[in-house]
């Protein structure tokens, strides 16, 4: 099948993500690009360390990077398999950060870039500063076509719905007791997403003050992929929280995870097969959130937690992907 943007070799796809540091040392650096500059104490620093090095960052880099970096280029390398034109990886928070990525586009050619945010689910703290650096990065030189919003994009629910399928059905053969499924996405302060008159302001960084749709996106992309499970899954089985609340001041959205479990297990459940459908790939908040710290709290609940496989390098996602960089938001639902 002809591609529809292999006409022009001075078109590219350029897949955003959030970076992760290669090495322990960076954490300190990192932590300040994410909070634009502020940083944290190093209390929480040395924490996150510990967190990383749980799941296997060292001091030393290694030849396959961090686990958010290797995925997110994978994604790539597999995507670039499928289109003519080239597709390029920027990150905002750590290297390649997508100014450099940017100015290799521009000295490369490119003038029309299409920008898939690897956040499915649109925001003001992730997709909103993803689209302004981009922008700020671009400085008017280059044409941009920014791909956000596509939660309900059906090959991502289908490629979801696969992993939790092969999860679910597993956990009921092996365990002969009642299952429930709790589907997560990552929380935010819940200042970032409220209606306001004016910006919101969040680490140093003015973020727009129109409608945010994030919490909505997030529970309709656990609903469609419920949905498509209908067939082995009963409406009231499954659940939704929000995971990896933040240590800074101030509430954040919920559920947390930790809540919901407390109530499952009140409800009689004895395993519960969780499924993080904000995440595209594994990194710290599915590797250690979920199956160290989540997995230890539901142990001492006398709960049994599964983890459906993360997406990765999923064909289905790949397909979702390919299709954004064909036809944008055309066959998502909404595109908001």
């Amino acid at each position: 099948m002809k591609k529809e943007i292999a006409a022009n070799s001075k078109d590219a796809v350029l897949l955003l993500a959030h970076g992760t540091p290669d090495v322990l040392g960076e954490m300190e650096e990192y932590l300040k690009l994410v909070t634009g500059g502020r940083g944290v104490s190093p209390h929480v620093v040395h924490e996150l360390q510990e967190r990383y090095a749980a799941i296997g960052l060292g001091d030393a880099p290694t030849v396959e990077g961090p686990y958010l970096t290797r995925w997110t280029m994978r994604q790539a390398e597999v995507l670039r398999e499928r289109l003519d034109d080239p597709v390029y990886v920027g990150m905002r928070n750590w290297k390649p950060f997508i100014h450099d990525v940017v100015d290799d586009m521009r000295l490369a050619g490119i003038e029309r870039i299409r920008a898939i945010c690897l956040a499915p689910q649109n925001s003001r703290t992730s997709v909103g500063l993803f689209k302004r650096a981009v922008e700020n990065a671009v400085a008017g030189s280059v044409s941009i076509d920014f791909i956000a919003g596509w939660a309900d994009h059906p090959k991502l629910i289908s490629a979801f719905a696969q992993r939790m399928r092969a999860a679910l059905l597993n956990a009921r053969s092996e365990h002969d007791d009642c299952v429930a499924v709790l589907f997560t996405a990552h929380s935010v302060p819940s200042r970032t997403i409220e209606r306001s008159e004016s910006p919101v302001e969040y680490h140093g960084m003015i973020l727009t003050n129109s409608p945010d749709s994030y919490a909505d996106d997030c529970k309709e992309t656990a609903r469609l992929v419920a949905e498509e499970l209908k067939d082995i899954l009963s409406p009231d089985d499954w659940y939704f929280a929000f995971q990896s609340q933040g240590m800074s001041g101030g509430p954040w959205i919920g559920p947390t995870v930790e809540d919901t479990l407390l109530q499952l297990k009140a409800r009689g459940y004895d395993t519960v097969v969780i499924q993080p459908v904000g995440f595209l790939c594994d990194h710290v908040e599915v590797l250690y959130d979920i199956d160290i710290a989540f997995r230890a709290t539901a142990s001492n609940l006398g709960l049994k937690l599964i983890r459906a496989e993360s997406l990765n390098d999923s064909s289905l996602l790949i397909d979702a992907l390919e299709d954004l960089a064909l036809n944008g938001n055309a066959n998502c639902a909404s595109t908001s």
